[in-house]
This record gives C-alpha cells, sequence and structure tokens, in this order.
C-alpha cells in the first residue's frame, strides 16, 4: 500500500468515527501509535472533521449571534491547530528524506507534501457527505443525479491529487525535488502581530 492509500484509509477511518456519534464535542480516540504517521493523518482528519460541522452549525441563519460568535472563536482555535499539524507533518517528511540530496538541478514544489495531504483529507470529507447526499432517500431524483455526477468527479479528483502527492514524495525521495518548508506565520492569533488583539493588551 503506498502512502496515498494508507492516509484515504485513515482518513475514511477517522470520518466514521467522527459520524458514530456525530458531535463536534467529541474527543478523538485515535487508534493509532502515537509517533506513527498513521496518528498524525489520524488527527489531521479529525480537526477537518469536526471544522467542518462547525461551519455547517455557524451557517444556521436563525442562529443565536452569541452561539455564532463562539462558534468562529472555536473555527478560529480549530484553524490554528489544523496549520500546525500541517507543520508538523511537514517535518515528519523533512526528518524521513533528510538523507536525500537534491540534484543539481532539482526544483522547488509550489506546495509541501503535507499541504498536499491537506487537500486530500478535505476531498475525502467531500466524497463522504456528497456520497450521502446522492444516496439520501429524501431528496428529490434530480437532486441524487446532481450529486452522482459531482460524486464521480471529485473521486476523479482523488485519482488525480493521490498520483501527483505519491510523485511529489518519490521527486523529493529520488532528488528531482527540492523539499523546502516555510511556516504560515499566521498573524490573526497572535497577540504580537495583530492589532486588534495587542491593543487590548495594552489597554487592559
Amino acid at each position: 500500500m503506498n502512502f496515498t492509500e494508507t492516509a484515504w484509509e485513515v482518513f475514511n477511518q477517522s470520518i466514521n468515527d467522527y459520524h458514530i456519534n456525530d458531535d463536534v464535542d467529541t474527543s478523538a480516540n485515535n487508534p493509532y501509535p502515537k509517533n506513527s504517521l498513521e496518528h498524525l493523518l489520524y488527527a489531521k482528519n479529525w480537526i477537518d472533521t469536526v471544522q467542518w460541522h462547525l461551519e455547517d452549525l455557524i451557517r444556521d441563519e436563525n442562529i443565536d449571534p452569541t452561539v455564532a460568535l463562539k462558534l468562529k472563536r472555536t473555527i478560529d482555535s480549530s484553524n490554528q491547530k489544523r496549520t500546525d499539524l500541517v507543520e508538523f507533518i511537514d517535518s515528519w517528511f523533512l526528518q524521513k528524506y533528510k538523507n536525500s540530496s537534491p540534484n543539481a538541478d532539482a526544483k522547488i514544489n509550489s506546495e509541501t507534501p503535507a499541504w498536499a495531504v491537506d487537500r486530500l483529507s478535505i476531498l475525502a470529507l467531500k466524497v463522504y457527505h456528497m456520497k450521502l447526499e446522492a444516496l439520501r432517500e429524501s431528496a428529490s431524483d434530480e437532486h441524487r443525479k446532481k450529486c452522482s455526477v459531482k460524486l464521480n468527479i471529485l473521486l476523479e479528483q482523488q485519482t488525480d491529487l493521490s498520483e501527483a502527492i505519491d510523485q511529489l514524495l518519490f521527486d523529493i525521495e529520488s532528488g528531482n525535488v527540492k523539499m523546502k518548508v516555510y511556516k504560515q506565520m499566521k498573524m490573526y492569533n497572535d497577540e504580537s502581530l495583530n492589532p486588534i488583539l495587542y491593543q487590548n493588551v495594552k489597554n487592559a
């Protein structure tokens, strides 16, 4: 089993585990050894799955503004955890390929392995939920047909993205691509960088 096959399997296990309770407050029960890549992938997708449903909740037009603000704060925190974990996965890849020497003409990919994996994790969620819509008995035939067409496109995208990720990892290992990681340096949660936050701290 290659990397993306393993990742897809882990992502779907996380998604299925979440939907046992289908509750954004449910804690992850990660079944994989703590230092394994599978553990990181499961944790990554669990964050994505919870955030997917938080984003659903906040779009309720009748939501209480106080509840909406609390959800927004939770989503902001989730985004930071997601970014931190993606960067941690990239660190895992850097360690894995530390002995791979880039060729003199090695290229730099515009996207690191972990950010491509981030897209694959979100894609697993899209496939899961589109499949539900394609099979939803309470929906019209037209709705189910449209969702089936979209599902097939998503599955094609899964094939293409998986191939691209596996090729990227092969190219890094063989020295054809130079792996270089830049931190996201998100500013909105940082009290020293976000003017609203550091002004509040100064005035406190």
